[in-house]
């Protein structure tokens, strides 16, 4: 099984501006691999300007946030790649394609590190980002799953919300037992 860091990655839209997107970085020998589904603002972006930046955010915000469609989040411009980066990280990679296997549902880009910075010393997520983390990855499959399997899982993800969460969790929590409560929809999500 794979290692995969769950990262926000940011990609230059056709008029410059910032995409971010959570993205789970598959770990392959010595790249990262992107795999984004089909339709993607991120494979239309790495086809056009090949190179992401990948970052740990700080505040789980913005994870849960760019699940439910809220993207804007400050970037700050990255060091050895034309682009940006998730501006409040513990950590950020400056990534650059080398290599695409096409594929009509979900091609795959894989990555070489060009760049890694430390911001911030990470001591550690408490269980509710962690349940935030889970959450925000399960309201990506909706589409995928039963109600009752989502149910489920959420309650059992509400048990750490509920004895470790902050204001920032229980913000994150929110949005995204909205997203969940207004059912299967086109994914926020949008790779």
């Amino acid at each position: 099984m794979p290692r995969i860091l769950e990262t926000i990655v940011t990609t230059l839209n056709a008029d410059g501006s910032a995409h971010l997107v959570p993205f789970g970085l598959i770990e392959e020998d010595s790249f990262y691999v992107v795999a984004p589904f089909r339709p993607s603002p991120t494979i239309a972006n790495l086809e056009r300007h090949p190179f992401l930046a990948a970052a740990a955010p700080i505040d789980i915000r913005v994870i849960a946030g760019c699940v439910t469609g809220r993207r804007d989040w400050a970037t700050s411009p990255c060091d050895r790649i034309e682009g940006v980066r998730l501006a409040d990280a513990f950590a950020h990679m400056e990534l650059a394609v080398e290599a695409v296997v096409a594929d009509e549902v979900r091609p795959r880009f894989a990555c070489r590190v060009v760049h890694r910075a430390m911001h911030h010393p990470f001591l550690g997520y408490n269980r509710a980002q962690a349940a935030v983390l889970e959450a925000a990855i399960l309201s990506t499959r909706l589409h995928l799953l039963s109600p009752d399997k989502i149910r489920s899982e959420m309650d059992y993800l509400k048990i750490a919300i509920a004895k470790t969460a902050g204001e920032a969790e229980l913000e994150a929590w929110q949005w995204i037992e909205a997203k969940i409560l207004a059912g299967p929809a086109p994914d926020a999500s949008s790779g």
